[in-house]
C-alpha cells in the first residue's frame, strides 16, 4: 500500500476495531452471528488492489439484513466519481479505507440506518500527499416517530460538539442536501449528518472528530432499534415498508458516490450492493391514504426540519 506521513496505519486499526463493536453490540441484540466474508484483490488482478471483511447478515431475528463492511483498497487512478469534485488528484496513486453499515430492521416500524466513515489519501511523487476523511449517518423511517429523530439527531451534535458549534449545522444541512431523490424530489429519510473531503482540523483532530461520528453510531440507533423492534405490524405495514424501499434502491444506484465509486473502480460488487434491501416494491402512480400514518410520514417526516 502506498506509504504516507498521515499514518494510515493507525486509521486502519481503528476502523477494524470500531467494525468489531458493531457486530458485537447487534449480534446481541439479534441473537445471530454474522457471517465473515473476508475477500482480497491481488495486484494485477484489476485497476484496484487490497481487501476487506464484508459481515453480514440475512433472515436475522430483528435485521432482515444488516451488512457491516470494511474495505481497504488502492489504485494507480481515479474513478470519475472520485476526481469530479478535485481535478487536481485525477492523476494520482490513491488508497481508501473505510466502515460502512446498512442495516434493514424486519419490523417496519424500526428505520433503516445507514452509517460510513473513511480516509482517502492520493499521492504524487515530489507532492505533498492529498488527505481527507469523510462519512456520517443517516435514518430511513417508514413510519416516523418524532422521539426517534431527535434522539439520533441529538446523539449526530453531540459527537460533533467537542470540534466546532459549526459542523453540525454545516453536516446536518449536506446530509439534507446529498441524501435527496432528485427525481422525486424527496428527501430519503429524515438525514442526520454527512461530510467529505474534511481536513481542516489537521490530521490529528479530524481523525478524532471523524472517530467520535463512528463511536457515537451505537448510541444513536441502538436505543431506537430497542424501542421498534417488536412492535406488533401486519401486511400493511411490510407492505408500504418494502415501497419504501424502493426508494433507498434507487438513491444508491443512482446517486450515491460510494456506490458509483466501487462500481467504477472495479471494486467487489458483492460488498458494494450489501446495502441492498432484501425484500423491495416499485407500483405506479401510487400515493398513500389522506390522514393515514403512511401518509404522515411525507408530510411531518420527509421535510426539511431542524430536529435539535
Amino acid at each position: 500500500m502506498i506509504q504516507s506521513p498521515t499514518s494510515p496505519f493507525i486509521v486502519k486499526t481503528w476502523l477494524l476495531d470500531l467494525q468489531a463493536r458493531i457486530i458485537t453490540a447487534l449480534e446481541a441484540i439479534d441473537g445471530r452471528q454474522f457471517i465473515n466474508d473476508t475477500w482480497e484483490r491481488p495486484e494485477g488482478m484489476g485497476p484496484i488492489s487490497g481487501g476487506g471483511i464484508s459481515r453480514i447478515l440475512e433472515e436475522g431475528n430483528v435485521l432482515e439484513r444488516g451488512g457491516v463492511g470494511f474495505s481497504h483498497v488502492s489504485g494507480q487512478s481515479l474513478p470519475p466519481s472520485a476526481a469530479a469534485n478535485r481535478p487536481d488528484i485525477a492523476g494520482r496513486n490513491w488508497e481508501a479505507m473505510g466502515v460502512s453499515l446498512v442495516l434493514h430492521p424486519r419490523n417496519p416500524y424500526a428505520p433503516t440506518v445507514h452509517m460510513n466513515v473513511r480516509f482517502f489519501t492520493a499521492t504524487a511523487p515530489g507532492q505533498e500527499p492529498v488527505w481527507w476523511f469523510g462519512g456520517g449517518m443517516d435514518l430511513t423511517p417508514y413510519y416516523g416517530f418524532e422521539e426517534d429523530v431527535t434522539h439520533f439527531h441529538r446523539t449526530c451534535r453531540d459527537a460533533l460538539a467537542p470540534f466546532g458549534d459549526d459542523l453540525h449545522p454545516r453536516f446536518k444541512t449536506w446530509c439534507d442536501e446529498y441524501f435527496y431523490l432528485k427525481h422525486r424530489k424527496e428527501p430519503r429519510g429524515v438525514g442526520g449528518i454527512f461530510f467529505d473531503d474534511f481536513h481542516a482540523l489537521g490530521f490529528e483532530q479530524s481523525f478524532a472528530m471523524m472517530k467520535s461520528v463512528g463511536d457515537g453510531f451505537l448510541d444513536a440507533y441502538l436505543p431506537i432499534l430497542q424501542r421498534r423492534k417488536d412492535t406488533p405490524y401486519g401486511e400493511r405495514e411490510r407492505d408500504f415498508q418494502a415501497y419504501r424501499r424502493g426508494r433507498y434502491v434507487e438513491f444508491n444506484l443512482v446517486f450515491d458516490r460510494g456506490t458509483l465509486f466501487g462500481l467504477q473502480s472495479g471494486g467487489r460488487t458483492e460488498s458494494i450492493l450489501m446495502s441492498m434491501p432484501p425484500i423491495v416494491k416499485w407500483r405506479y402512480g401510487w400515493t398513500p391514504e389522506p390522514g393515514s400514518d403512511e401518509a404522515r410520514l411525507y408530510s411531518d417526516f420527509l421535510i426539511h426540519r431542524e430536529w435539535v
